[in-house]
This record gives structure tokens, sequence and C-alpha cells, in this order.
């Protein structure tokens, strides 16, 4: 216990005064004769015996009551238990990722988080609040309420260690309150190791009620036929007794297709068929789970010619000419000698078919060539020196060729996840005509292969950026070296390695990931593509490449949709931007995160705690109604008390 004004407790020694007044009796008593007093002994005695009870009550009485009153003057308190944080700075962290719109028991969870901070949040508090797409510093709960009222669901997913690293950035000589409103879904346990030691943290976590949601995860070209494409939908199902779930395909706002899909496994997919020519749409489905997945927005460009050039010996690329067909591909063979190097920056894919040497103008253009988005396959002559060869693919990532050897080998391996093979093959296989070659270079790569030896060596692996990629053979593929002419795998691997999908596949860019995307525009100084639909308009990052324009887009759009890439009024492309689905699944709560930590159970709460533990209990209201009790206690020992 602590005193306000210990000063005043010197007047605790007037307590001598009750106590002298008792001792030392200012009142003489006379005597009183009496003829006989035989029967008055015991009365006197009686009564002289209750008279110094009395006394001795109304003393004890007497010093309580002084006492008290001195101590109430004092004004004595109880330190708060957490004295030294008061004046602790207080951050709120609110998660407005799309997990947040899930329902609970009252609404959904950021809905009621938002009312929850409106309605309980003191209106002389100081704070400041962070969530996924908005901050405010050194605020109070009006001043924000109209910005609460409307924040709206970010794209970003929600990364704690990003929003604390935010919150640490803040330098102050005071420590700081931390509260967290989440449902934690997808938090890693590692993500809270940002927070400070000294921080006092809250964990607020709402839980949805129902947990059950479908998504669309993505939209891909399954098969190209004459004058269709058959595209296949991947939908997820998280949760237990995932009922029939309808599925929509839109073009341009019209009904294109409707059916209703099933869920036997996690995964399903399902086909639609689509005439081969633009499409700027979205397919939906409805079910009771999170909203925002349900929609995904896609744009295929009616296909386009694919460029592509092979610089080698004519002989050795005659197969490229039975691949790369007229009805879909611009196909030439240069010697290296006749090379016309004007056209290679107009080109989607190159083929270095066997060449002995690359010339260091080659090796300076292509570079420039991949880096504008166009992909190279090489193919390495059974002469080719290594150390050039070397010093050429550095300039695309880590892969290398080592020195050559001949021994008969066959590739007896297929990876299947790789994106160059993804949609070739309904199921795995292992009896396919295994090819073989007779020499063959190592190659030395950090990358998985695409193709592999029985021993595990690689025949095909690749280098890749966001725009495109190197190919690179182990082995000549002429028919004196290898029967890879003559494999079924060839046309699909050469077909997939010339294709640039942003022209023959679908465009769908996730928000928020960044992903570079080329468009083919001719730009003058002076002009710039604007990205926009009828709800939103944005100026991308561009970079000039010649007859292309490299853009990046950031954390735009803030909302997904079908979108415009305009150059001035004409259009250059279409193209679609959609959420992220890593929110979608419910049952990715990582409540265990509180696990050091004070977990609450509302904001309300919150602030009583920290309002009880931080406030001294003052305790002189007590001793002034002990004061007064003191005193009737008195009048009452006086009035009954004989």
């Amino acid at each position: 216990m602590q005193f306000k004004h210990p000063e005043i407790l010197y007047f605790l020694f007037l307590l001598v005064i009750p106590i002298l007044v008792h001792l030392f009796q200012l009142r003489r008593f006379k005597k009183e004769y009496f003829t006989n007093v035989q029967f008055l002994k015991e009365l006197s005695l009686q009564t002289r015996k209750s008279s110094t009870i009395k006394k001795w009550l109304l003393l004890f009485t007497r010093l309580l009551l002084l006492a008290c009153l001195i101590l109430a003057f004092a004004q004595p308190f109880f330190t708060a238990k957490e004295s030294l944080k008061s004046t602790n700075e207080m951050y709120i962290i609110l998660d407005n990722s799309y997990s947040m719109q899930a329902k609970g028991k009252k609404g959904e969870l950021l809905k009621r988080a938002v009312q929850d901070l409106l309605e309980h949040t003191p209106e002389a508090q100081n704070f400041s609040l962070i969530t996924n797409s908005e901050t405010y510093w050194n605020t109070d709960i009006k001043s924000i309420q109209k910005d609460l009222q409307d924040l709206k669901y970010s794209a970003t997913p929600f990364r704690l260690d990003n929003l604390i690293a935010k919150v640490n950035a803040r330098k102050s000589a005071f420590n700081k309150d931390i509260i967290v409103i989440t449902d934690a879904v997808g938090l890693e346990a590692n993500q809270a190791k940002s927070f400070k030691k000294e921080d006092n943290v809250y964990f607020i976590i709402p839980e949805a009620e129902q947990k059950n949601n479908v998504s669309i995860d993505s939209v891909y070209i399954q098969q190209t036929l004459d004058s269709f494409y058959e595209i296949g939908i991947k939908l997820s199902a998280n949760g237990e007794d995932i009922t029939a779930v309808p599925i929509a395909l839109y073009n341009q706002n019209k009904l294109t297709a409707k059916t209703l899909i099933d869920f036997k496994n996690t995964t399903e997919t399902i086909k639609f068929t689509i005439p081969k020519e633009d499409f700027h749409g979205y397919v939906s489905i409805t079910d009771k789970g999170l909203a925002y997945d349900n929609t995904y927005y896609f744009s295929i460009s009616k296909p386009s010619k694919t460029n592509v050039i092979s610089i080698g010996d004519t002989d050795k690329s005659n197969f490229l000419s039975r691949i790369y067909t007229s009805d879909e591909f611009a196909y030439t063979n240069f010697p290296i000698a006749n090379l016309d190097y004007n056209l290679l920056e107009k080109q989607d894919a190159i083929v270095l078919n066997e060449l002995k040497d690359i010339p260091q103008a080659l090796q300076t253009t292509l570079k420039s060539f991949v880096n504008k988005g166009g992909n190279i396959v090489v193919i390495p002559a059974q002469e080719s020196n290594v150390t050039t060869m070397n010093s050429f693919l550095a300039n695309f990532g880590a892969i290398q060729l080592k020195s050559i050897a001949s021994n008969d080998k066959k590739v007896t391996k297929i990876n299947f996840n790789h994106p160059l093979f993804s949609n070739v093959f309904e199921k795995k296989i292992d009896n396919f005509q295994y090819p073989s070659t007779k020499t063959a270079f190592g190659i030395n790569s950090t990358t998985p292969a695409i193709l592999s030896y029985e021993d595990q060596s690689a025949f095909l692996t690749s280098v890749s950026n966001p725009l495109s990629a190197v190919y690179l053979f182990a082995a000549p593929i002429n028919k004196t070296n290898s029967n890879f002419q003559n494999s079924p795998l060839i046309v699909p691997t050469f077909y997939n390695m010339a294709q640039n999908s942003q022209k023959t596949g679908v465009n769908a860019i996730i928000i928020g990931e960044d992903q570079p995307f080329v468009v083919d525009a001719l730009l003058s100084k002076d002009e710039i593509l604007n990205v926009k639909n009828a709800a939103e308009s944005f100026i991308p990052v561009q970079q000039l490449l010649n007859t292309k324009v490299k853009i990046t887009f950031g954390d735009n759009p803030i909302e997904a949709g079908n979108f415009g890439i305009f150059n001035g009024v004409n259009l250059a492309q279409n193209i679609s931007f959609n959420y992220t689905r890593t929110e979608s699944n419910l049952s990715l709560a990582n409540t265990d995160i509180t696990a050091n930590y004070k977990e609450i159970e509302d904001i309300e709460t919150v602030f009583n705690s920290i309002q009880t533990d931080r406030t001294d209990t003052q305790i002189w209201k007590w001793f002034v109604l002990l004061t007064l009790l003191f005193l009737v206690l008195e009048l009452l020992i006086q009035k009954f008390v004989k």
C-alpha cells in the first residue's frame, strides 16, 4: 500500500491525546457516607467493572476513528499490476483479408470486428490502426469512424510479420500494446517471432461457424482443336459433406454454358468447349462459403501465328518444319551465315540447332531477346566447345554443360509436373517408346529436369523467368546420334517450347504477385498504356522494348475483374485479374500462434483488462467509511453501555 500524501501520516501522533485523556482522569469523585453499606458493596463492584470496560471500548473506538480519519486524508492506494506499462502506445492490427468474409455467430468476421471497435474503444484512447491495405497512425475512434465503416476486404493476404515490421518501424521511447484481430487462416508460427519481448500482445481470434468452402482455383486450355478450345476449370472443396455446386461460364457477361459439379474428391476439373476466338469473361459458382473465390476472370486472345526461327543446317532442321506447320506458326530456318539479325526481335521462339559456335553478336542479341519475353531452345552440336557454350548459358542463369561422353543412354523419365507437359498427358505413363542418344553432354543445373535419362541425369532442362525460358538439350538430336525425332514426345515438346503463353494461353493475373506482362505495342516517348474497366483505372509500371512494352501491375487493381490494356483510346489487349486463393481453406486457421501471448475474447475485454491492470486501486474512501462507522459506534457505546 502506498500514500498519495504520506506527510499527513505525522498526524498519527495525535493518537496520544485520547490515550492521555483516558489514563489521567480529569474528574474527581466525592465520597458519600452511609450508615450501612453491606448491601451496596456488591453493586459498587459491578458498577466499577462495567465502567472500566466502557472506558476501554471508548478508547479503542476513538483511536481507530482518529487513525482512519488521518489515513483517509493521506489517500492510500494499491499500485496497479502493470503500472510500468501505463505509458504504452497502442497499436491495433486488423486482418481484412478475404478469409474474414466468413460468417461467425454475429455475421461476417470483419464487419463484427469493426463494429466491436466502434462500440467499445474509449473515445479518449489514442491508437494506430494497421490493416492489410490501410494504415492510420496516432488517431482515435471518432476520427476514423467513417473509414472503418467503409473498410473493404483486401486482396493482399494477411502477413502478420509484415504488419509487425510496420509497427516496429515507428520509433518511440515507449513500449507498445499490440492488439491483433485475425482469424489466423494461413498464419505460420514464425510470423509471430517479430514481436519484441517488451511488447504487450493481445490476440482476438474470431472463429467461423461454417468452414465448408468451394473455390475456383484456375482456368487453362486443356486441348486446342481446329475451331474450338477445350478449357479446364479446376475447383477445390474444403470441408466436409460438400454438396453439388452450380457452375456457369460467361463471355462478355453473356451466359455461355452452365452445369452442376459434384465433388467426389477434394479437387475436381470440369471441361467446357468454347469457340477458338477472343474470350473475355469469367466462370462462377454458387456456394454457402466465402464469396470472393466464387468467380474467376480470364481472357483468351484469338490465336495468331507464332513466329519461330531455327538457326542451323537446313538438313538437320527439316524435322522442325513438320512440327511448326503454317496453320499455327510462321516458321523459317536460317544457316548461321545467312542469318538476318533484324528478324530476331520479332520472333516468339528461336531454336539454336547444333551450332558449333555462337558468335558474340548473336549472344548479345539473344540475351536481349530473352529479357523481352522470347523463348530459346539450345540443341548442342557434338563439336560444341563447352567453355564457349557455358559462357553463353551463364547469361540466363545457373545452367552449365559438362564434358561430352560416348555411351548409349535411354530417356526414361518425364517430369509430368513441369509446365511444358502439364496439359499434354491425361495420366502418367511409364511404358512409352524410349528414345535414346549415343553421345551426350552432362548438364549441371539447379532446376528439375524435364526429361531424364535412366541414370537420372538430365536430357532436357530449362531455366526460366516470369516472361520466357531457355531450354537446353544434353545431346544432339540428329538422326545419326539419336532417335528422338521418331519419338512421340518430340511434337508436344517442341510445340510447347515455342508457344508464348500470353499469346496462346489464358491471361489471368493474380493481384499482388507483380507478374510482368508483355504487350505488343509500338509507343512513342510520350505515350503510355492505361489499364481500365468500367469501375477502375490505373497506369502500370512500363518499360519500352522496341515493338513491345513490358508492364508490371504491383498491387493493382484493387478489385478483381476483366480489364483492357489501352493505348489512348485503342485497345491493345484484354487482360483479367483475380484474387489469390490462399485464403480459401478456412480449416487452416493456426490458433497455436497465440500460445505465448494473451488470447482475449473480444475488444471490450481487452480495454477493460488494460484499464484494470494499469489503474491504481484507491482505498481512501474505505477509510472515510470506517471513520463514520467508528463515530457511530462511539455514540452507541456512550448510549447503551452502562
